[in-house]
């Protein structure tokens, strides 16, 4: 009997012309999401490949996972120019059937964030000396669920900017409007 060798070791670049998605996936990704994905392309490359089949009667790969992976080189010109429109793939050879069962493996074998670990996370990069802006941007939250990830830590340190804001680039700055458009934000 051959020893089992899982798809990863053998990723292969191939060509998004000849990728399509399944009719299948009932995964979502809300826009925020999908600009942080774009993102963490952008500043860390692809790590993950996207997981295929490959159908050898149309000389095609049918996406089983890695769909908003395959969309973000789709619409990022900067990513589909850099990775020279070549997209990092494994290929499973399974039915539909199977294939339809791995997608939702993959899906949901990814979880949730803990409300605590993310909190934590948040404490660590304010402790670092990472700003606001920066952790918005970086791990991809509004200033919304930030201020609320500073309000369930209880921790008065995450509060220690001398002047505490959270950057809103939607606060309307036209002259003569003033600041009376800003969301009020508790000292």
């Amino acid at each position: 009997m051959d020893k089992y060798k899982s798809p990863v070791y053998n990723i292969i670049a191939v060509p998004l012309s000849k990728i399509s998605a399944n009719a299948y996936n009932p995964n979502v990704v809300a826009p925020p999401e999908m600009k942080l994905l774009e993102l963490s392309i952008w500043e860390d490359g692809y790590t993950c490949p996207c997981v295929c089949y490959y159908d050898r009667e149309h000389d095609l790969y049918e996406l089983v996972d890695g769909y908003h992976r395959y969309m973000v080189m789709k619409t990022s010109k900067r990513i589909y120019d850099r990775e020279e429109g070549m997209l990092p793939v494994v290929v499973i050879d399974k039915d539909l059937s199977n294939r339809m069962a791995s997608t939702i493996r993959h899906n949901r074998a990814r979880g949730t964030h803990s409300i605590e670990l993310m909190t934590h996370i948040v404490a660590e990069l304010k402790q670092a000396g990472m700003s606001d802006a920066w952790i918005m941007k970086n791990i991809g939250m509004d200033r919304d669920e930030l201020l609320r990830l500073k309000q369930v830590s209880g921790l008065a340190a995450l509060f220690a900017d001398k002047e505490f804001s959270i950057p809103d680039n939607a606060f309307d700055t036209a002259p003569g409007r003033g600041i009376q458009n800003k969301k009020h934000i508790p000292e």
